[in-house]
């Protein structure tokens, strides 16, 4: 599996953006979204969010789309 292009990490909460290819070659990006969290001395990764999560996650999300956004603007 290949790597992100970047990451995006607001306290526990991370985008992450990744570089894909559609049909005609043509290039898109996805953001995928996760929080991580300590579960006794393990570090573990989930998707579900608290509400107390969401403010971190609509900014990363923000995040996230400026760079895409200014990636594609040049």
């Amino acid at each position: 599996m290949s790597a992100p292009i970047t990451k995006v990490d607001v306290g526990q909460i991370h985008a992450a953006i990744w570089e894909n290819q559609g049909k005609e070659g043509k290039t898109f990006n996805t953001v995928t979204l996760n929080k991580s969290y300590k579960e006794g001395e393990e570090w573990k990764n989930t998707n579900t969010l608290s509400a107390s999560d969401l403010p971190k996650a609509i900014l990363a999300l923000q995040k996230a789309y400026e760079h895409i956004a200014l990636k594609e603007k040049s």
